[in-house]
C-alpha cells in the first residue's frame, strides 16, 4: 500500500518471474503475456539438409546386411572354402609333405572307371528310391491316422516323431541290437513266433540293403507326417463337403481332391528324400560299413575309404564332386519341373 491508499501495480516483467513459465501466484498481466511469447528452448530441431537425406537413403540397403554379416563370414568359411578347396583338389594328385602334382582329369577318369565306383552309384540310387517311396508312404499313412484336433493326438504326434530327433548313432545302435541274428534277437524273436528264422539280416549279402533301407524309412517317416499334417491343414474342406454331397466316394474325393492339393508337399519332400538318400552315410557306415561284401556300400562310403582309409584324397574331392553336380541335377530337374507344372 502507497501512502495515499491505493495499491502499486505490478512490474510487467518481475524479477522472479524472469526466465520460467509463469505459476498460479503470478499476475494475469505476467501469464498473458508468457503465453503470447513463444519458448525459444523448446523450439524444433533443424530438419536435416538434402545431403543428410541422401547419404541415410544409400547407408539404408546395407543394414540387413551388417545383421547377416556373421552368419555369412561363417557360411563362407565353413561351406564355401571348403567346396573351393574340394574342387581345386579334385585336379591334383594330393601328397602331404612332398607337394601336391597336379593331374587334371585324371581323378574323374580313375574315380568313374572303377568298377566298385559304378558299383556304388547303382547302390546308391537303390538306397535313395527304397527310403524315399517307403518313408513317404508310411509318412502319408501316419499323417491321415493322427489327423484331427483331439486332445491324446499331441502325444501320439510327438512319439512319432521322436526318431527324427534322435542321434542316427544311437539309432544305428538299437537297430544293430533289433538285427542281432540269433534266436535271441528282437525281430528273430517276433519271426520265431510265426515259424520264420532266424534271419542273419545284417549279415546277409541279400538282407543288408532292405535291412538298412528299413531303418532309413523308420527315420524318415516321421518328418514325413508333419509335413503331410501341415498340407493337410491346406485342403480345403468346402470342396471335400461339395463332393461327398454329390455322391462321391471316400477314394474319388482322396484322388480328385486331396490328392491335387498335397502335390506341391509331395514334391517338396520326394526331392528333400531322394537328397537325403543320395548323401546317405552315417547309417551305412555304423550299421554295415559298406558290408558284407561291399553289398551296402554307397557313394558316401566310397569316397570316405578312398580319401581317408586309402590316401586317395584328389579321387575322393572328385568323387564328392561328381556327388555334388549329381544332387544339384536333381533338385534344379524337380524345380524346372515343378515350375513348368504351376504355369501350365
Amino acid at each position: 500500500m502507497s501512502l495515499t491508499g491505493s495499491r502499486p501495480p505490478y512490474p510487467s516483467n518481475p524479477p522472479q518471474y524472469r526466465g520460467q513459465p509463469p505459476t498460479r501466484a503470478a499476475p494475469p498481466a505476467q501469464r498473458a503475456m508468457h503465453a503470447r511469447q513463444p519458448d525459444r528452448e523448446w523450439a524444433a530441431p533443424p530438419r536435416h539438409t538434402g545431403a543428410a537425406r541422401l547419404r541415410q537413403r544409400r547407408l539404408r540397403p546395407l543394414v540387413p546386411w551388417l545383421f547377416l554379416a556373421p552368419a555369412l563370414i561363417l557360411f563362407l568359411y565353413f561351406k564355401i572354402m571348403p567346396l573351393l578347396q574340394g574342387v581345386k583338389m579334385s585336379f591334383y594328385d594330393v601328397r602331404p609333405y612332398l607337394g601336391d602334382r597336379y593331374v587334371g582329369w585324371g581323378n574323374y577318369v580313375e574315380t568313374t572307371t572303377q568298377p566298385q565306383f559304378t558299383r556304388a552309384i547303382w547302390q546308391t540310387v537303390v538306397l535313395a528310391v527304397g527310403t524315399t517311396a517307403g518313408s513317404i508312404l508310411l509318412g502319408f499313412l501316419l499323417a491321415i491316422l493322427v489327423e484331427g484336433q483331439a486332445r491324446h493326438l499331441w502325444l501320439v504326434r510327438t512319439a512319432a516323431f521322436l526318431p527324427v530327433v534322435t542321434t542316427m548313432a544311437v539309432v544305428a545302435e538299437v537297430w544293430q541290437v533289433m538285427y542281432y541274428p540269433d534266436k535271441g534277437g528282437a525281430l528273430n524273436t517276433i519271426l520265431g513266433w510265426i515259424g520264420v528264422g532266424p534271419e542273419p539280416f545284417l549279415r546277409s549279402p541279400d538282407q543288408a540293403m532292405p535291412s538298412v533301407i528299413l531303418v532309413g524309412i523308420w527315420r524318415g517317416a516321421p518328418y514325413d507326417m508333419m509335413i503331410f499334417l501341415a498340407g493337410l491343414a491346406t485342403v480345403d474342406r468346402n470342396l471335400c463337403e461339395s463332393a461327398a454331397v454329390d455322391g462321391a466316394s471316400r477314394w474319388s474325393r482322396f484322388y480328385h481332391v486331396t490328392l491335387p492339393s498335397l502335390r506341391p508337399v509331395i514334391t517338396i519332400l520326394a526331392l528333400l528324400a531322394a537328397l537325403r538318400g543320395l548323401r546317405s552315410f552315417t547309417e551305412v557306415f555304423l550299421l554295415t560299413n559298406g558290408g558284407p561284401a561291399g553289398r551296402t556300400q554307397v557313394i558316401m562310403v566310397l569316397i570316405y575309404k578312398l580319401g581317408l582309409e586309402q590316401g586317395k584324397l584328389g579321387v575322393a574331392a572328385a568323387g564328392s564332386m561328381i556327388l555334388f553336380v549329381a544332387t544339384a541335377a536333381v533338385t534344379i530337374a524337380v524345380y524346372v519341373w515343378r515350375r513348368r507344372a504351376v504355369i501350365r
